[in-house]
């Protein structure tokens, strides 16, 4: 009898236990279709972000400060005001910045003349849209005891070649008589060339700003200096293609005038009014950013004659 009582007990609960079945399966039917309907959301996102990546104008950047106002155009959201979509695209190599323009997977690139034109001769068509005020520091290690260019036989020093570091090279030991060979070694990330220094693993080297500040404050004295001897080989370039494409090329005369206006305002209020900025895009302190040298940048304007001429003889 008992055991009559447990199989009718049992009976009774048959239906509450179904009806829990019922809810359990629904939910997970709608846990199921909840998550594929949020891959399917996820997978628009993703191809709606593509689009919008293949449309912006893209431009590969460095972190020196001769992209600087393309740095402050952007954070200060002077391309959204002109209603055009700009993506920077950071490297920390120029060989790296070299590779997305020839491979077209960026229209733009902030770069000095001697590259532009070596990728030119290698069949990379490119336009230059404007000079940047970017200067060089040879700067050596000061443990090494260097006080003239003279003093480089049998030491090394870091650059990178086809590029302006390579023709600095070349134009600082023109006629200059040393005990040996000088050893030029290509490094190209930029920062890691500032660490080799500051880790006394080189014997001098080419820096930009702000990474030649930071060598300065280090003690590492300079032997040449590009802003003082009227050199200029900085350079905003585009892709030929891009600007024969009427839509791209729009986008780029818009990028002038915000370029334009970030000119203005470093040039009025200085870099240490952007410190945010600097040290998000170049990676460097606030005592670096507080000692750097003051700077003039100039509206977009086609590289001298001059500077162009040295690129094309190298």
């Amino acid at each position: 009898m008992q055991q009559y009582n447990n199989v009718r007990n049992h009976k009774r609960f048959w239906p509450i236990i179904l009806v829990f079945a019922g809810i359990l399966i629904l939910g997970l039917n709608s846990c199921g279709k909840s998550e594929k309907k949020q891959k399917m959301i996820t997978r628009a996102e993703r191809a709606k972000m593509k689009t919008a990546d293949s449309l912006a104008l893209k431009i590969a950047v460095l972190p020196t400060l001769d992209a600087m106002p393309l740095f402050l155009a952007k954070e200060r959201r002077l391309f959204d005001t002109l209603n055009v979509d700009v993506r920077l695209k950071r490297w920390k190599a120029q060989m790296d910045v070299d590779t997305a323009l020839a491979g077209g997977t960026v229209e733009g690139a902030v770069s000095d003349l001697v590259r532009i034109e070596r990728m030119r001769r290698r069949g990379v068509k490119l336009v230059t849209f404007s000079a940047t005020n970017l200067h060089w520091q040879l700067i050596t290690n000061r443990t090494a005891r260097l006080k003239d260019v003279s003093q480089l036989g049998d030491k090394m020093v870091a650059m990178t070649r086809y590029s302006a570091t390579d023709f600095l090279t070349d134009h600082v030991l023109k006629g200059v008589k040393t005990k040996a060979t000088v050893y030029r070694v290509q490094i190209n990330d930029v920062p890691l060339r500032l660490k080799m220094l500051l880790n006394n693993e080189m014997d001098a080297l080419w820096l930009p700003e702000p990474q030649a500040t930071s060598a300065r404050l280090a003690k590492n004295p300079v032997l040449f200096d590009t802003s003082k001897n009227d050199i200029q080989l900085g350079a905003l370039v585009f892709r030929e293609k891009s600007m024969n494409d009427s839509r791209v090329k729009k986008q780029i005369e818009t990028l002038r005038n915000a370029y334009n206006m970030a000119c203005d305002s470093l040039n009025t209020n200085g870099l240490q009014k952007y410190a945010d900025i600097i040290k998000k895009y170049c990676g460097v302190e606030k005592e670096v950013i507080e000692a750097l040298p003051k700077m003039k940048f100039s509206h977009v304007a086609k590289p001298r004659e001059k500077d162009e001429e040295i690129a094309r003889k190298f």
